[in-house]
This record gives structure tokens, sequence and C-alpha cells, in this order.
């Protein structure tokens, strides 16, 4: 039931050797049976993901199926903190734009001759 919060089985089967996934408080390996009432954490992301299991399916389910036998249980601050860290990231540089290129830094440099920063006088001063 974890796996299916991963791209593809290899990164689920790394969270488990990662010790990222805890069956009732006790850290699992990917063969651990889960039963009805047990909870399970993810570490996934920075967020840990707690889900309760409902029931345990007669077969194998599709993954679209899963979620009729776990609930997920994660409080809403775990997600508040994620979008936070995204924010917090964007602050300096918008995403893909990288380091700024030659005709960026020749603005940069224009602006700072135009407003007359010096910074190389802050430094001696103090």
């Amino acid at each position: 039931m974890v796996y299916t919060l991963f791209q593809n089985k290899k990164y689920g089967f790394r969270s488990y050797k990662k010790g990222h996934v805890s069956v009732n408080g006790q850290v699992a390996k990917a063969s651990r049976e889960v039963y009805p009432s047990d909870k399970i954490v993810l570490r996934k992301d920075q967020i840990n993901y707690q889900f309760s299991i409902l029931d345990i399916p007669p077969s194998r389910v599709g993954a679209k199926l899963v979620d009729i036998y776990r609930k997920d249980t994660t409080p809403d601050e775990a997600f508040a903190h994620l979008e936070l860290l995204k924010l917090s990231k964007e602050y300096y540089r918008a995403k893909g734009e990288g380091r700024p290129t030659k005709k960026d830094r020749r603005d940069i440099d224009d602006y700072t001759l135009e407003n007359d920063f010096d910074l190389e006088d802050d430094d001696e001063t103090n």
C-alpha cells in the first residue's frame, strides 16, 4: 500500500531500506504484513504521511482502489509546512531561471552604478 505513493516500486522499496516507513511506531521491512487498525507513518518529501489500515483486500487491487482500504490521517499542518518550504525556495530565484545571464549581469551592474552602490567602501569603514 505504500508503493502507490511513489513513481515506481524501486523508490518505494528504497524508503523501506532507509527506514522511512514505520508500522505502529516500529520501523518496518517491505515484507511486513499489515492488519486492519494498523497505523503506518511514511516520510516522503519532508512530510510524515500517516495512514490507518481499514481493511485488507481479498486479492491484489489496482492503485486507484487502494484508497478504499486505507484512510489518510496526515494532519493539514504537514502540508502547510511543505508549502512554506516551496515558497522559501522560490523567493531567491524563480524555478528554472538558474544563474543570471550575461545580459542580466550587465543590467545589474548598470543599476548599481546608476544608484551609486559602492559596497567596497562600506566594508572599509567598518
